[in-house]
């Protein structure tokens, strides 16, 4: 799990959260990415921009 990527499981196991509920906070994320002018994947968020969105990390640990 010590990848550039998160997928939908792991997003859901790290927040305790459902499926659906997963794919609504990476689809988020994503946008907010791409209103930054950055390319995305469907499906799958950036590790870190998902770590400073939800725990105000610059870099992981």
């Amino acid at each position: 799990m010590n990848e550039k990527f998160l997928k939908v499981d792991d997003v859901m196991q790290i927040l305790g959260i459902s499926k659906s509920a997963a794919y609504n906070i990476m689809r988020q994320l994503n946008n907010e990415l791409k209103e930054k002018g950055y390319a995305v994947i469907r499906g799958k968020i950036s590790r870190k921009y998902f770590e400073e969105r939800f725990y105000g990390m610059t870099e992981a640990v």
